[in-house]
């Protein structure tokens, strides 16, 4: 260093001193401009600098020195008094613990122990560290510390003094204790909150495993990290602890090892063994000091591999009943040495013999209490486990050891060491108990657990005994009498084992025929018995035995059999199975029998052991031979109990039920559920009989009948079908196989069922009332799928069936009547009958029987003139006896008969119909009164059925509208699910004008049943009411393509659509085809209603538009006779004009059929009723007398009376004057008469006649081409331009809206080609394809004259693209025949003339009646052969 830096350095110093810090920074500045590393130049610099408030600049100038020597002090200070002035606490921090640890290097204890205490004073302040900070520096004072060897120099603290800067720090050297302590509790409560918010977070993710497996895993994360075990071990080693702090230490470190070791996983893990073994020290030297340490005693217990208790050393076991007195564990233990009578205190056993048990406590009693509170400890599970099993309580013996195996398999994992012996006699235990519970029905989950603890012991003689158990119900015996002898060998003196093993040895030879030495033995067992006290029930069944034993000897030894059984008894008197033999001794041997003695004995056999399955069967045999039923089912199912059989529970399926041994007690249920309609509960109960007795014809039989009142029928019909295969012979199968296939809807099969049955069997009562009810079934189907023929030869059937039925006997004349008086009521809504003869016979049939009944009810006034002589119509008549019948169904009931209800709805619904029927008003409002009187009867009887509700509502729509909303509303709180209710009230509100509720209830309607179609028309008329005519078609459409037919839904479509495509369609093409869908609906509703005179005329205007002449004519025509009949009754002006209008129209159709002189007649009947033409009258009157008047004229100019039909054309003129479409059409035919004449004058007069109509009415289009077809003919061209210059000068769309069909088109072409201009008239149709080229009218007009000029392929061109326009079926099958014709003539193309005749024939096969179809194929194969 030179001089000059020494003096600029002594100058800072000195300034520094002196507080001249500028002066201070200049001179340590200079410094540097000779050493720029020089460390005091930098120093000075800093301390200048920050004195100056310049901390930037101090702090570098404190970094460059440090940069230069790390190990001065100088710097370090200066920047800590920095980084405190700065208040950068991080930073102050880093530069104490520098500081502290060069005054350790330095030996300087003093300095290096203030700087300690300065770190733990600034992490004190909660607002500048965390707990864990604050620990962190208590930690520099412990043994590990980096300064504790330099603080240790430090002497012991000044009690005198405690205000010296060092006194915490030399506390703490010489006493580390309390800093100890202060670690732990910040450590413990660190990881305490960390645990559980990561357990809490953790548990929040989406795939999250189960809280066990989390705890698991954050407790070794926690485990991994932790520094308690260490600070713990620390506390414990420290020779200042106290006794109470080194418990609660060892406590927590017990606590924490516990949760690591249980937390680690078992396999493969060398950790988990050395832990295990830390553990076991730790336990052990908690126990040898006797320290009450619940959780160390409770871990060496629970976790000790005992094979009996006995094993767990009862002193060990008493000094933890006095530490834990008030342990639940404790408390059953202390009960447990009560009841086997182990004194608790050693000086007691001393003194005398153990004491023997209060007899006021029950031990059992506490220990069950106690044991409730104790799920997780073993011992009390094992302790529990072998009560259940000695007081033979095997069901809760197999739960508690079933808990305890899991038990042994959690301390197995978290231990990571086997508990060999302690499961072994948990699986013992379990068993011996799943042998004796329901056996056998355990014995193969049993076996297994025999089979792996003999695998480990051999000689194990419980599980001996055990496996010798399941080898005598497998009844091998042989192999049995094997295992119990070795039992025997085992422990010849034993009184337990031993002897009962001798026992069931001597039976085992018993029943392998080995009688007398079997004998020999049970006397010896009996001897070895009697000299016991106890053990009644063993002694009992010894001598059962013994008296078995005599009774299989033979006859000759059956008395002293007896004996022994009633010695038997006197040892017990609740051992059943010696009642059972009783009783077979009373009914089979003694003479004479003695069925009271027997039945008593069977009966205490039963009370005393369901599982006495002889005796049961025998009782219940006994009391099905009395009837009483309800007896046999009591014994059957207790009999099931008994075997295990409810054991799953009663909703377990029967497929997974144990194999029944006693498969008579669930048929007997099955039998007796079936009689109560609980047809599930009997098909699970002959399910399981049939497990046991696959071949069992008769529970086959019943399983199929349950499978079919149930309405599972293809499972009943599998179930008949077997019992067919077992029995051939029994028609009672055919009859429930016919009975399903009626259910099914599978009608014809039902009736071949039942009529085979009849056959053998012709007066059978129940197959000829399902017979007649299949028939009734079939007849309404029929009738809802339009069959009307069939459905009245089914309700006819029905009906003379029912009537075989009376006759065969009268003890089911009430179901018989039902029937009867259905069929009737179906055949009632018939308009017609397609065989009166065979109806009016059976109707009369039933007439005979009725009227022999004189009712005095409502049907009183309808059944006094019932005579099948003065039937005028039928269906009314078959409607007036059905009410008689129905009213005589309702005299041959009781009072309260639950069918009563039913009856007076059927008679209600009846009297109904009636009323809607009947002309009479005074009838009419009789029965509708006496109909609403039934419903309420009905509803008084049974006032939970909706369709009871729902006929009230119907019967009172019109005439109460409250009590009809309020039936609707009740009976949609029964069933709400209903659409037909729904549909009602929709209609109801509709009727009344509440279109939005009335919508409402029409869409609920459609929700729960869219293939309901009267909701559809419900919506439709709301459709209607809101002037949403295009909607309300729509509907109506739908509703007639639903699968239920609703005639009225097709009438209002049909006249939906007819009036659509008459106020819209001006071609008679696109008419046709567009009311194909209204003639099939009308087609079906005219079968359904052929008397309704509305629809016929309808069905014959249809019939008319798509070219059915002669079926119209007949429709009309059948109209105009219900019209007639209807007139007659009434003479109600409105069906007169209705007449007069079917005879206009009839009129018209023949016509078209060239029947003139029908025509003209009609015309006469239909002028003849409308009055002359006056003033006044209204427009409809003149239209149709116009018309009239017009028809008669061309009948008269087509039968070649000309001057009649002039006459009455021109009064026609004079009618329609006021009606120019009408008087259109009537110049035209006065202007063709006036050209038929001949003459000159008359040709003129017609021309006249149609120029002033033209002139009258410009858009006369009729006129106008009849006009322009006079001039074709007359070849007068002025003429033809007259008539057509006005509409051919019209715009293009003008033009086509007044001529439709296009005929001006056609005349021009006709015309040019009368003057031989082929070519002129080419020009007009290629016109009329460009204008139009969508078209095939026009387009099939351009091919044809394209066909006469020879060109072929130009008209195949032409065709060809008319195949590609959307035109109609009918327009593209007009088109075939010209497409074949033109094939056919392109003679270079062989497929060309294959595809001509294939098309010649299709058009044949389409349109057969046409003649023009069969001239083109007799064309195309002329030129075929050619």
């Amino acid at each position: 260093m030179s001089e000059i830096v020494k003096t600029k350095l002594k100058n800072a110093r000195e300034a520094i001193r002196k507080k001249e810090f500028e002066k201070a920074r200049d001179a340590a500045l200079g410094a540097l401009e000779y050493e720029e590393d020089n460390y005091f130049a930098n120093v000075f610099l800093g301390l200048a600098y920050r004195e100056l408030k310049d901390y930037e600049q101090s702090e570098q100038s404190f970094r460059k020195a440090i940069a230069s020597d790390e190990q001065q002090l100088h710097a370090w200070q200066g920047i800590r008094d920095l980084y405190e002035e700065t208040k950068n606490h991080s930073e102050y921090l880093k530069s104490l613990y520098k500081l502290a640890e060069l005054y350790a290097a330095g030996k300087d204890a003093v300095k290096c122990a203030e700087i300690i205490q300065k770190i733990i004073d600034i992490r004190r302040d909660p607002s500048r560290s965390s707990p864990v900070e604050l620990a962190e520096a208590l930690a520099l004072l412990l043994p590990e510390s980096l300064f504790y060897p330099v603080l240790s120099s430090l002497p012991p603290p000044d009690p005198t003094n405690p205000s010296t800067a060092t006194f915490v720090v030399q506390s703490a050297i010489h006493n580390s204790l309390p800093i100890l302590e202060e670690l732990v509790s910040i450590y413990e409560q660190d990881e305490t909150t960390w645990q559980e918010s990561e357990i809490t977070k953790r548990r929040q993710r989406l795939d999250a495993p189960s809280p066990q497996e989390v705890q698991r895993a954050v407790t070794l994360e926690l485990m991994a990290r932790s520094k308690l075990p260490a600070l713990y071990n620390e506390v414990l080693n420290h020779p200042n602890t106290s006794d109470e702090l080194r418990r609660n230490t060892e406590e927590k470190l017990l606590e924490m090892k516990q949760q690591y070791l249980f937390a680690l996983p078992a396999a493969g893990n060398e950790n988990k063994a050395h832990l295990a073994s830390e553990l076991d020290e730790l336990i052990n030297g908690i126990v040898l000091l006797k320290i009450p340490n619940e959780l160390a005693w409770s871990l060496l217990l629970e976790s000790k591999d005992a094979a009996q208790i006995e094993d767990y050393d009862f002193n060990l076991l008493k000094q933890f009943i006095g530490l834990f007195p008030r342990s639940p564990l404790a408390k059953l233990l202390q009960a447990y040495f009560e009841h086997i009578g182990i004194p608790l205190m050693e000086d007691a056993e001393k003194d005398g013999p153990a004491p023997s048990p209060d007899e006021e406590l029950d031990y059992i009693e506490i220990m069950m209490e106690v044991f409730s509170s104790l799920n997780g400890s073993i011992l009390a599970h094992r302790i529990i486990a072998e009560l259940y099993e000695q007081d033979t309580d095997y069901e809760n013996a197999i739960k508690v050891s079933e808990s305890g195996l899991e038990l042994v398999r959690r301390v197995e994992q978290n231990w990571g060491r086997p508990l060999k012996q302690t499961k072994k006699a948990f699986n013992v235990i379990l068993a011996t108990s799943l042998v004796h519970y329901f056996p056998p029905k355990h014995h193969p989950r049993a076996l297994k657990l025999v089979d792996e603890v003999l695998a480990e012991e051999p000689d194990n003689l419980r599980a001996l005994l055990a496996r010798g158990f399941i080898l005598e119900h497998a009844q091998k015996w042989t192999n049995s009498a094997d295992i119990f002898a070795k039992v025997a060998k085992l422990d010849p003196e034993g009184l337990d084992y031993g002897l009962q093993a001798k026992e069931e040895h001597a039976w085992s030879e018993a029943m392998c025929g080995k009688l007398q030495v079997a004998a020999d033995e049970l006397r010896e067992v009996i001897a070895v018995l009697d000299q016991l006290e106890g053990r009644d029930e063993d002694k009992a069944r010894a001598w059962w035995r013994l008296g078995r034993c005599f009774w299989e000897m033979g006859v000759e030894h059956r008395e002293e059999a007896y004996k022994h059984f009633v010695t038997a008894l006197k040892r017990s008197s609740t051992f059943a199975p010696a009642f059972t033999s009783l009783g077979i001794y009373y009914s089979e041997f003694l003479e004479p029998p003695d069925p009271n003695r027997a039945s008593k004995c069977f009966q205490k056999a039963f009370e005393l052991d369901p599982r006495e399955s002889d005796a049961a069967r025998r009782l219940a045999e006994g009391f099905a031979e009395e009837g009483e039923w309800d007896l046999v089912e009591v014994v059957a199912r207790r009999t099931i109990e008994g075997e295990g059989g409810l054991e799953q529970g009663s909703e377990a399926k029967a497929s997974r039920r144990y194999l029944p041994l006693n498969a008579w007690a669930w048929k007997a249920v099955g039998a007796v559920e079936l009689t109560r309609r609980n047809y599930v509960s009997a098909i699970e109960a002959l399910q399981i009989a049939l497990r046991t007795d696959v071949d069992d014809h008769m529970s086959w039989l019943r399983l199929g009948e349950a499978y079919s009142k149930a309405g599972r029928y293809a499972a009943a019909l599998k179930a008949l079908e077997r019992a067919r295969e077992l029995n051939t012979e029994d028609w009672v199968v055919s009859y429930f196989t016919g009975d399903v296939q009626r259910q099914m809807g599978t009608y014809d099969e039902a009736i071949k069922a039942f009529r085979s049955i009849l056959e053998g069997r012709p007066q059978e009562l129940g197959v000829l009332h399902s017979l007649g009810q299949t028939y009734l079934e079939l007849g309404r189907f029929e009738l809802s799928t339009s069959f009307l023929a069939r459905a009245e030869t089914s309700f006819v059937s029905a009906i003379r069936v029912t009537l075989e039925l009376l006759d065969a006997s009268s003890g089911l004349r009430r179901v018989a009547w039902k029937t009867v008086a259905d069929s009737l009521y179906q055949l009632s809504t018939f308009s017609a009958f397609s065989d009166e003869d065979a109806v009016k016979d059976v109707v009369a049939t039933i007439v005979s029987l009725v009227t022999a009944y004189h009712g005095k009810g409502p049907v009183d006034g309808l059944s006094q003139s019932l005579s099948i002589d003065d039937i005028a119509d039928a269906p009314v008549y078959a409607l007036q006896v059905a009410s008689a019948a129905y009213e005589y169904r309702l005299s041959l009931g009781a009072i309260n008969d639950a069918a009563m209800a039913s009856e007076h709805y059927d008679l209600g619904v009846a009297m109904s119909a009636f009323a809607r029927h009947t002309p009479d008003s005074e009838k009419r409002e009789k029965a509708q009164q006496d109909a609403i009187a039934h419903f309420k009867n009905a509803l008084r009887l049974e006032p939970g059925n909706d369709a009871f509700w729902v006929a009230l509502g119907n019967a009172t729509f019109l005439s109460q509208t409250a009590l009809c909303q309020h039936s609707y509303v009740r009976a949609l709180e029964i069933d709400g699910k209903n659409a037909a209710t729904w549909t009602n009230l929709g209609m109801l509100y509709l009727h009344y004008e509440d279109v939005e509720l009335a919508n409402e209830a029409f869409y609920k309607a459609q929700t729960l049943d869219p293939d309901y179609a009267l909701a559809w028309v419900g919506q439709g008329l709301v459709a209607t009411a809101n002037r949403h005519d295009r909607e309300a078609r729509a509907l109506f459409e739908h509703a007639t393509g639903l699968t239920a037919v609703v005639p009225e839904a097709d009438l209002e479509y049909a006249t939906r659509l007819f009036s659509k495509v008459n106020a819209t369609s001006k071609s008679r093409s696109a008419s046709s085809e567009a009311l194909l869908p209204a003639f099939f609906v009308l087609d079906r509703y005219c079968k359904q209603r052929p008397k309704d005179a509305s629809a016929l005329h309808l069905f014959g205007l249809v019939c008319e538009r798509i070219g059915h002449i002669e079926l119209g004519i007949e429709m009309i025509s059948r109209a105009i006779s219900v019209l007639e009949a209807a007139y007659e009754q009434s003479e109600d002006p409105v069906i007169e004009r209705q007449f007069t209008i079917a005879h206009a129209n009839v009129a018209r159709l023949r016509m078209a059929k060239e029947d003139h002189e029908g025509a003209l007649e009609s015309y006469q009947v239909a002028t003849g009723l409308l009055p002359e033409q006056k003033e006044g009258d209204d427009a409809d009157t003149k239209a149709l007398l116009a018309q009239c008047q017009f028809g008669s004229g061309l009948a008269n100019f087509k039968l070649g009376q000309l001057p009649e039909a002039l006459t009455l054309l021109e009064s026609a003129m004079t009618t329609a004057a006021d009606l120019p479409l009408i008087r259109g059409h009537v110049v035209v035919l006065l202007a063709q008469t006036l050209w038929a004449i001949g003459t000159g004058e008359a040709r003129e007069s017609a021309k006249n006649q149609l120029l002033q109509s033209i002139e009258y009415d410009p858009e006369n289009l009729l006129a106008i081409n009849t006009l322009a077809g006079m001039g074709i003919l007359t070849d007068d061209d002025g003429l033809v331009d007259a008539a057509l210059s006005e509409l051919l000068s019209l715009p293009l769309d003008q033009r086509h809206e007044r001529d439709p069909e296009r005929e001006v088109t056609y005349l021009l072409v006709q015309h040019h080609l009368g003057q031989g201009d082929a070519m002129q008239a080419i020009s007009v149709a290629q016109k009329a394809v460009f204008a139009e080229p969508e078209r095939t009218d026009v387009r099939r007009a351009l091919a044809s004259l394209a066909l006469r000029g020879g060109q072929s392929a130009t008209a195949l061109a032409i065709l060809g693209g008319s195949a590609q326009t959307e035109a109609s079926f009918a327009e593209q099958r007009a088109s075939l025949a010209l497409h074949a014709v033109s094939l056919c003539l392109d003679r270079g193309n062989k497929d060309r003339a294959a595809e001509a005749l294939r098309l010649a024939q299709k058009g044949i096969m389409l349109s057969p009646w046409n003649q023009r179809g069969w001239e083109t194929l007799a064309y195309v194969q002329s030129r075929l052969s050619q």
